[in-house]
């Protein structure tokens, strides 16, 4: 795992080429600190930085960037291949000479066999990586199928510029920062901002499954080599038609393969583990192929409802694996949270970023490569949210919409505290969880004009409106073609969650927590040929009765009894409401005060200044908007801005 920059600018002398890879390459330190290396094409007026995290191969002949044995290609690459065995000893059957062990000159080797589409076609790993062809002086920047690792690109003041994070722009020369607003809008939304855009106006985020080529007119061209909508419509055409046990048979093959490529690593090797299905059942494979218990590790929280150690120390003991824990000291925990702004370089708002930073930091002082169950829940369709949007649109959406608006109006008027009396009344499958949200997330989603207008209700934050001078993008989840490819709706939302949510919110929580203490995540769940099984599989295998993610559960209920994992499915979070009205309070109110909103000017301040009281008042539907307007204002103040004043100190 690693960190990649560079530039091209035919202007720039040598030595002006030469500093600015240099200090971009500085900007990633922290994603590779065992090593750095610089290339310089000085008449095209290319650099490539390369800061090494070094996992496989650790000798100097893994360094980069790395030149092919006939020296046409130089690659600074940040991923890690898993059939890079597979493919080196097919390449060494025709011939092919290698001088190291690394997946990085087998990636070359097949360039220079297969041509890059062909080899890229071939890879099965995690992957971002920038290609220069020395012959046609063509710059190409690759990003794996599932955008498992970042990407940014853009072109500005004469340069063409990539890198794994966006501060590495930052330390080149004639970089202009400009926000875009419209990004700002689909924040307001999503709490991230999705691809191809960034916060930036002129970078973009190259999309999964994408290869950028940069030929001698400086136009970059953008083409697929795979796509996930292709790969989803092909397994609707052609649905596996396989017996319970030959599916499970056959899925239980492909977990373990995965699994096992997953485990390939030259330095100590270990796994999170929440105690959760996924990540109980990626540990109990690891145990499976390993003749020495596997290093596990998991954090806990001692506020109510937010603890999930002990479920995972009790598949720990089951598995015997050598297992840490760490109960979260809430000082440390509230010193991180006005840093997250630098740590995700966009602003970012998923809330377990903080724990998933606190497992990696934690994790990292014994090992420098964890595997994490993220993925189970989208491909095995394991979000309760799912069958809730389904059963709504269901059940209402033959209504008319006025009809639904008018029940959803009447619902809206109800006060909290009709619902609050109403639980007492209710069986308590029905009144488990605060009441007055899931009548208030009802009366949001029966409203909608369409069951993919649920789908953008369930993850809308703020209006996009409240973004000044800002119109929000409308993506993927706008496709109307969408209903027909993909009728049922489950599969449709778990194909929204796979090509935006996934790499726009989950993958880039991991990979920036991650990265920002040198450790390396993997995600075995996302191999793609994992990927493609799972979507030939019918619903009935993900989805049975009332159960999510049924086939796994079967795979997983051979290593661990069932009574260690069957529960209902707890969020990855952390008490941030309840530090936000206490110590955080001085931190958020400095953050959220109106006249800096109003001097910012990116925001309609009213309807936050409004939000934040009810907050406090108890409102805990609020957390999740409030952060994302925080985490928004904390990344302004701690970029390149100035702010307006200084923000106060945490209580403590």
């Amino acid at each position: 795992m690693c960190g990649i920059a560079g530039l091209v600018n035919p202007g720039l002398g040598a030595t002006e080429l030469a500093a600015a890879t240099e200090r971009m390459g500085q900007t990633l330190r922290h994603r590779g600190p065992d090593g750095d290396g610089h290339w310089l094409d000085e008449k095209a007026g290319l650099g490539m930085a390369h800061r090494r995290l070094a996992i496989v191969d650790l000798s100097p002949t893994g360094a980069q960037p790395m030149s092919s044995a006939n020296g046409r290609y130089v690659i600074a690459y940040n991923g890690e291949i898993y059939n890079f065995r597979e493919l080196r000893a097919e390449l060494i059957s025709v011939g092919a000479l290698f001088r190291g062990g690394s997946d990085t000159e087998v990636m070359l080797a097949a360039i220079e066999q297969w041509g890059l589409t062909a080899a890229v076609s071939r890879l099965a790993g995690m992957f971002a990586f920038a290609l220069w062809d020395r012959n046609t002086r063509t710059l190409s920047l690759v990003r794996d199928r599932l955008g498992i690792k970042p990407l940014y690109w853009g072109q500005m003041g004469g340069n063409f510029l990539f890198a794994s994070e966006l501060r590495a722009f930052r330390a080149c020369p004639g970089w202009r920062a400009e926000i875009d607003r419209d990004s700002v809008a689909a924040y307001l939304r999503w709490n991230y901002i999705p691809a191809p855009r960034s916060i930036y106006a002129g970078v973009q985020k190259l999309e999964p499954g994408c290869i950028l080529t940069l030929a001698a007119d400086q136009t970059p061209r953008i083409k697929h080599y795979w796509q996930a909508r292709q790969v989803v419509r092909d397994a609707i055409a052609s649905r596996a038609t396989l017996s319970d046990d030959e599916a499970l048979a056959e899925l239980n093959d492909v977990l373990q393969r995965s699994v096992a490529s997953h485990m390939i690593s030259d330095v100590p090797l270990g796994a999170f583990l929440s105690g959760g299905i996924d990540s109980s059942l990626v540990v109990s494979l690891m145990q499976a192929e390993s003749q020495r218990p596997i290093k596990t590790f998991s954090i806990g929280f001692k506020e109510t409802g937010y603890d999930e150690a002990v479920h995972a120390a009790r598949v720990a003991r089951h598995l015997r694996t050598e297992h840490t824990e760490l109960y979260v000291d809430p000082g440390h925990a509230r010193e991180i949270i006005p840093k997250l702004g630098t740590i995700y370089d966009e602003p970012f708002a998923d809330s377990s970023q903080l724990p998933t930073y606190l497992v990696s930091e934690m994790t990292r002082a014994h090992v420098t490569v964890a595997l994490s169950g993220d993925g189970g829940d989208e491909l095995f369709a394991g979000y309760r949210r799912y069958q809730w949007a389904s059963a709504i649109w269901r059940r209402f959406g033959n209504l008319p919409q006025g009809v639904r608006r008018a029940i959803a109006a009447t619902l809206s008027r109800m006060p909290a505290a009709t619902w609050t009396a109403a639980a007492w009344l209710l069986p308590e499958r029905l009144s488990a969880g605060r009441l007055d949200d899931r009548v208030d997330k009802f009366a949001r989603y029966i409203s909608q004009p369409s069951a993919n207008g649920i789908y953008r209700a369930q993850h809308s934050h703020w209006p996009p409106n409240l973004a000044l001078q800002g119109s929000e993008p409308k993506g993927v989840t706008w496709d109307p073609s969408l209903t027909r490819e993909i009728p049922d709706f489950i599969e449709r939302m778990q194909f929204m969650d796979m090509v935006q949510y996934l790499p726009d919110d989950v993958l880039t929580k991991v990979d920036r927590a991650s990265m920002a203490v040198s450790l390396e995540a993997r995600v075995p769940l996302l191999d793609h040929r994992l990927v493609e099984f799972a979507w030939r599989l019918p619903m009935q295998m993900k989805r049975r009765g009332s159960m999510p993610k049924w086939a796994l559960r079967q795979i997983l209920y051979k290593h661990v009894p069932r009574d260690l994992v069957d529960r209902p499915k707890m969020g990855f979070g952390a008490p941030i409401a309840g530090w936000l009205r206490g110590p955080l309070r001085d931190w958020a109110e400095a953050l959220l005060e109106s006249k800096r909103l109003a001097n910012d000017g990116f925001f309609d301040a009213a309807p936050i200044t409004k939000s934040w009281q009810a907050f406090l008042e108890g409102d805990d539907r609020l957390r999740e908007p409030l952060w994302g307007i925080l985490m928004f204002q904390s990344w302004y103040e701690m970029n390149q801005f100035d702010a307006p004043h200084p923000v106060a100190a945490c209580r403590h």
